[in-house]
C-alpha cells in the first residue's frame, strides 16, 4: 500500500472517530494501536506502553501540573481581582478604560500563570458585569477578556512551550526567552484596538465618572497587588531565563509562592486547596493523554515512513522556504479549530520539525511562531476553547453567536501579530540572543 493511501486511511480513521464523540487522546491513541496491530503485527503492541513509558518519566513534565496547580491557587487567591482593580482605578478615566485593564491584568496573570482557562473564567466573572453595568458595548467587553485571556498560552511561564521543547527537543528558557515580546505586542494590539475604537465612538467604552476617580493618594495605595504578582514572576521568569532553575524546579517554586500569597491574603482554606488540586488532576490528566494517544498515533505514522513522505513533498514541491512555511501556519490554523493544541504539537512538531531545521530556520523562532498561531485556535470556531470558557460564565442575555462575533476582531489581531513575528524575526530572537547567545 502507498504512503499516499495509508496517510489518507490513518488521519481518515482518526477523524472519523473524531466525528463519532471520541477525546482527541483516545481517537489518536486507538487509530495507532488498530494500525501497528495491522500492518507489524499483533506483537508490535508491545511497544505502545514502551512510548507511554518514555513520556511519564521525562522530568520535564513535571512542571505542567505544578504550573496549572500555581494558577488554579492563583484563582482562589484573590489577586486577580486585586491586579484588576488596581488597573481599573489607574486606567478607567480612559475610553475603553476597563477594556484595556481587562487586557492587562490578562496579561500580568498570563505571566504568573501561564493557563489560559483560569484566566478567562475569572475575568469574565470580575470584569464583565463591570464593562456590562457602565454601558459598555457587549463585543468590546467580550472580546477584550477573550484575547486578553488567550495571552496565557504565549507569555511565560506557558505550558504550551514546555510540552513544544520537549517535544522539538529545543531550549524551553530560550523559548520563555523569545515569547516575551510577541505576547507583550499582541497585547499591545488589543489596546490600541479598544482604544482607537472608543474614542471614534465613546459610547462603545465610557470612561468611569470623575466622581469615583482616586485621588493621587488612592492610586498609589492599590499599587500593592504588584508587590506579590512581581516577585512571584520572578521566583518563575527570572529563575528559568538566568539559568538558576530549570522549568520544573521554577514550577515548584511558583506554586509555593502562590500557595504563600494566597495564604497571607487569608484567600486559601482546606476547602480552597482541595478545589484547586481537583482541577489540577483534571486539566493535567487531559494534558496527558492527549500527549499519550497522539504520541502512539505519531510513532506509528513515522513507523510506516510518513515524516520521511511529508518532508519529501514539502521540500521536493519546488516552493520557496516562505511558501512551505505558510502552508504549515494554514495547516495549524485549520487543525487549531478542531482539535486541542496538545494534539496539534503531538502529531505536528515531530513532522515538522526536521523540516524547519532543513530549510535553515531557526528552531527557537518557528516555536514561538507555533505557539503564536496556536493563540488563535483558542478564539476558532467551532472548537475554540476560549469561547466556551467565556460562555459558561456569561450573562443569559449573552449568546453563543455573540461570543463568536467578538472574537473576530481580536482573531484578526492575532493574525496580525503573526505575520509580524514572520516578517521581523528579532520580534522573537532578540530575547534569546540577548540571553543564552550574546548580541
Amino acid at each position: 500500500m502507498s504512503i499516499e493511501l495509508l496517510t489518507v486511511l490513518i488521519f481518515g480513521t482518526m477523524v472519523f472517530f473524531l466525528f463519532m464523540g471520541l477525546p482527541v487522546a483516545f481517537s489518536c491513541g486507538v487509530t495507532g494501536i488498530i494500525y501497528t496491530a495491522i500492518f507489524q503485527g499483533p506483537s508490535a503492541v508491545n511497544i505502545v506502553p514502551t512510548r507511554i513509558f518514555g513520556l511519564m518519566v521525562n522530568y520535564l513534565l513535571d512542571a505542567i501540573p505544578l504550573f496549572i496547580l500555581m494558577a488554579n491557587i492563583l484563582e482562589r487567591s484573590g489577586i486577580i481581582e486585586d491586579i484588576y482593580h488596581m488597573v481599573y482605578n489607574w486606567l478607567g478615566w480612559l475610553k475603553g478604560g476597563l477594556a484595556t485593564a481587562t487586557v492587562v491584568a490578562c496579561t500580568m496573570m498570563a505571566a504568573m500563570a501561564g493557563v489560559v482557562g483560569a484566566t478567562e473564567v475569572t475575568m469574565g466573572l470580575i470584569a464583565l458585569p463591570q464593562m456590562l453595568n457602565r454601558k459598555y458595548d457587549k463585543f468590546i467587553a467580550l472580546g477584550c477578556i477573550l484575547g486578553g485571556g488567550t495571552l496565557g498560552i504565549l507569555i511565560p511561564p506557558s505550558v504550551m512551550l514546555i510540552v513544544y521543547g520537549m517535544v522539538d527537543n529545543c531550549s524551553i528558557g530560550q523559548l520563555y526567552a523569545g515569547a516575551f515580546l510577541p505576547g507583550f505586542l499582541l497585547s499591545g494590539l488589543f489596546i490600541i484596538y479598544i482604544t482607537i475604537r472608543c474614542y471614534i465612538n465613546p459610547k462603545l467604552g465610557p470612561s468611569i465618572p470623575k466622581e469615583e476617580r482616586m485621588d493621587w493618594l488612592g492610586l498609589f495605595k492599590v499599587l500593592t497587588p504588584i508587590i506579590p504578582a512581581a516577585m512571584l514572576i520572578f521566583l518563575v521568569l527570572g529563575t528559568i531565563i538566568v539559568g538558576v532553575a530549570a522549568p520544573t524546579e521554577a514550577a515548584g517554586v511558583g506554586c509555593l509562592g502562590a500557595f504563600l500569597i494566597a495564604i497571607f491574603k487569608r484567600r486559601m482554606n482546606f476547602k480552597s486547596l482541595v478545589i484547586a488540586a481537583e482541577n489540577t488532576i483534571k486539566a493535567s490528566a487531559m494534558v496527558f493523554w492527549s500527549l499519550f494517544g497522539a504520541n502512539i498515533f505519531i510513532a506509528l505514522y513515522i513507523m510506516v515512513g510518513g515524516g520521511d513522505f511529508v518532508s519529501g513533498m514539502l521540500l521536493g514541491s519546488g516552493l520557496s522556504p516562505w511558501a512551505i512555511i505558510w502552508i504549515m501556519m494554514g495547516i495549524l490554523i485549520f487543525l487549531g479549530m478542531f482539535i486541542d493544541w496538545v494534539g496539534i504539537i503531538m502529531l505536528t512538531v515531530p513532522l515538522f520539525g526536521p523540516i524547519i531545521r532543513q530549510l535553515g530556520f531557526d528552531p527557537i523562532w518557528f516555536g514561538v511562531l507555533f505557539a503564536v498561531n496556536m493563540q488563535m485556535a483558542f478564539l476558532s470556531p467551532p472548537f475554540g476553547f476560549s469561547l466556551f470558557y467565556l460562555k459558561s460564565v456569561a450573562p443569559p442575555e449573552i449568546s453563543t453567536v455573540d461570543v463568536w462575533k467578538s472574537a473576530a476582531p481580536f482573531l484578526a489581531l492575532q493574525f496580525i501579530g503573526l505575520v509580524l513575528c514572520m516578517y521581523f524575526p528579532d520580534i522573537i530572537l532578540i530575547g534569546p540572543k540577548f540571553f543564552f547567545r550574546g548580541l
